[in-house]
């Protein structure tokens, strides 16, 4: 079932006709007018119909819980068959609205039931505060002793060398932990204010918001697209040196697949779905499915294990609400590297897990990215495998917060998630590890063990760097904070042109594109400005454009044979020769993933995004 809740000031409709599957109604029912209202548009689903008894009591229960915290006078449901495109038959609708009203009833709260197959027109009036717009996926699954529990919640700790200590009365040496420590505690308040990087992704030409697509989804121009794609094989190289095989997954799944339906059904009303009277699909928000779907087709022994697929999905689909979709930060439509490796055993996976510690943190490195890092785990893991949570928690090299779950939530027992610290104090997720004991059963997935037995194995789920899209996001970010002498910047093997070569007159061209060409052929992004503009001009756009190395060329450079370079990053002029310049370049970027410009040469035939 699916529901959206408005709570309004009033709502009123009127019957027009009748469809061939209308109910019988008195006059009187054929138009109304209610107010300060919960408004409870309704879409009963096929699936429903194999657990009416369990829909109803969840549905119920939910609106009820709404409507206490509203403060509504009254409840208003409202058949709407379009929020769903998998609908039960008729009978079973009406059967399952008429049961909730009933519910309702007994629960001392007033309702009023809309007719069932009407066309009807209708108004109504949003009351516009944070709860009154809300929207569920209810199923018939029982709600865990945990949900039924609320007063039951998480404990956080700082985790520094193997003490725990109270996140209060920390002593923070360190402003990042300091601030992702408040958020969790949930003591960060909104400021309203638009992240500065939504500006630069702008400003730098890389992407912007698509208008004609559906919000959260973006446009990529070809700076953009560069960076995006040099990520991608930054990922790609570094979870294929460590053994992964990379595969490649459909977008969408059909959900009457029971695994794949209640795996999803943990992100809820977080869904693309689409489909017809006969199938519901899903676009994937994550790459899971085609991942277990491929492990759970595929012969495994104990001597292949721990054994990890990889893939990069362009793109993953997650329907994020509307007023917390940002920028780069928080998207419908993303790029996630997703790796996953499947284990013999609980104490396999924790020696895996240790070494994707040290390849997530090494893609900080990488990045010039600082992350804060957050340790979740249940209860029972944590007093399981005490030791081991300290020794991660080392392996991090400086305090971390530990949350502990009363019960497992969620597929996984342990996760890492390691997260960069915005312009605006709010974290970025990045990087992240999961331990998920669930899916190699709900997939059936198997391997042979040395007792020649068949055995689910336990899976890790890893993003070594989170979305491109945030990697992209906290660089941007990143260079906002920055305080210290040094202009922001991004890693210089990401940076769309690394030089850029500029002659003071049209008499240098010749020179200028000579030395481009020699640039280039070292597998260094340069260009060249020959525009009708001034020297000084031309530096300062360089600089606007983060542009690492800037060679002026004019009568000096064509007669000898050193280059005079401006150098971004110490804000110094440097004099050297061709060869010294490939070298620097090379030395600051070597094991780094290269691709060609994707600009012309001169900026004189660019065009203006």
């Amino acid at each position: 079932m699916r529901i959206l809740l408005i709570h309004s000031d009033y709502i009123k409709y009127k019957t027009k006709s009748k469809t061939k599957i209308a109910e019988e109604i008195e006059d009187k029912k054929k138009e109304g007018k209610y107010e300060n209202s919960l408004v409870v548009f309704t879409a009963v689903e096929k699936e429903d119909e194999k657990n009416t008894e369990g829909v109803v009591d969840n549905a119920t229960s939910e609106i009820a819980d709404i409507f206490g915290k509203v403060g509504a006078e009254n409840v208003v449901i409202y058949p709407y068959a379009h929020l769903s495109s998998s609908l039960s038959s008729p009978d079973a609708a009406k059967k399952i609205l008429k049961a909730m009203e009933a519910e309702l009833k007994d629960r001392n709260i007033a309702v009023e039931r809309i007719p069932f197959g009407w066309y009807k027109s209708f108004e109504v009036s949003c009351k516009g505060h944070p709860l009154s717009e809300l929207s569920r996926t209810i199923t018939a699954e029982e709600k865990s002793e945990k949900e039924e529990a609320p007063g039951e919640k998480s404990v956080f700790y700082i985790l520094n060398e193997e003490k725990l200590l109270n996140p209060e009365e920390f002593h923070y040496e360190n402003s990042d932990l300091e601030k992702l420590a408040a958020y969790e505690l949930g003591k960060t308040e909104s400021s309203g204010e638009e992240p500065p990087h939504v500006r630069l992704m702008r400003e730098k030409k890389l992407a912007d918001y698509e208008p004609s697509a559906d919000v959260g989804h973006l446009r990529w121009y070809p700076k953009g697209r560069l960076i995006r794609d040099l990520l991608a094989d930054y990922v790609y190289n570094l979870v294929t040196e460590e053994g992964a095989m990379p595969v490649e997954t459909p977008i969408m799944y059909d959900l009457a697949d029971k695994a794949i339906r209640v795996h999803a059904e943990k992100f809820g009303e977080r869904q693309y779905r689409m489909g017809n009277k006969n199938k519901e699909l899903m676009l994937r928000y994550a790459c899971c499915f085609g991942a277990f779907r491929i492990l759970s087709d595929t012969f495994l022994t104990w001597k292949n294990l721990p054994v990890g697929i990889y893939e990069l999905s362009t793109y993953s689909f997650r329907l994020e609400k509307k007023g917390e979709v940002v920028g780069l930060k928080r998207l419908r439509g993303f790029t996630m590297p997703d790796l996953h490796t499947v284990c013999a055993d609980l104490e396999q996976s924790l020696q895996e897990f240790d070494r994707q510690i040290t390849m997530c943190a090494k893609t900080g490195e990488d990045l010039k990215i600082n992350y804060e890092v957050i340790i979740r785990t249940t209860e029972d893991f944590f007093n399981d495998h005490q030791d081991w949570v300290f020794q991660a928690g080392k392996k991090i090299g400086k305090p971390v917060i530990l949350e502990i779950l009363p019960e497992r939530k969620h597929y996984w027992v342990c996760k890492m998630d390691f997260a960069a610290i915005d312009y605006l104090g709010r974290p970025i997720e990045n990087p992240t590890i999961q331990i998920d004991v669930e899916s190699g059963e709900r997939f059936g997935i198997t391997y042979i063990n040395p007792e020649e037995k068949e055995v689910n194995p336990i899976i890790i789920h890893c993003s070594p760097t989170g979305s491109i899209e945030r990697v992209i996001c906290s660089l941007l970010e990143n260079s906002a904070i920055k305080t210290d002498e040094k202009p922001p910047a991004l890693p210089l093997w990401l940076s769309p042109t690394q030089v850029r070569v500029v002659p003071i007159a049209e008499r240098h061209l010749d020179f200028a594109l000579q030395l481009a060409a020699e640039l280039k052929d070292n597998q260094i992004r340069v260009d060249v400005d020959d525009r009708p503009e001034t020297v000084g001009k031309k530096i300062r756009n360089a600089g606007g454009e983060w542009v690492p190395y800037v060679v002026v060329v004019g009568d000096k450079e064509l007669q000898g044979g050193q280059i005079m370079v401006n150098v971004r990053e110490s804000q110094e002029k440097v004099l050297m020769d061709k060869e010294g310049l490939i070298d620097a370049i090379r030395q600051e970027t070597v094991h780094m993933p290269f691709r060609k410009l994707p600009l012309p040469l001169k900026l004189s035939k660019r065009v203006q995004f």
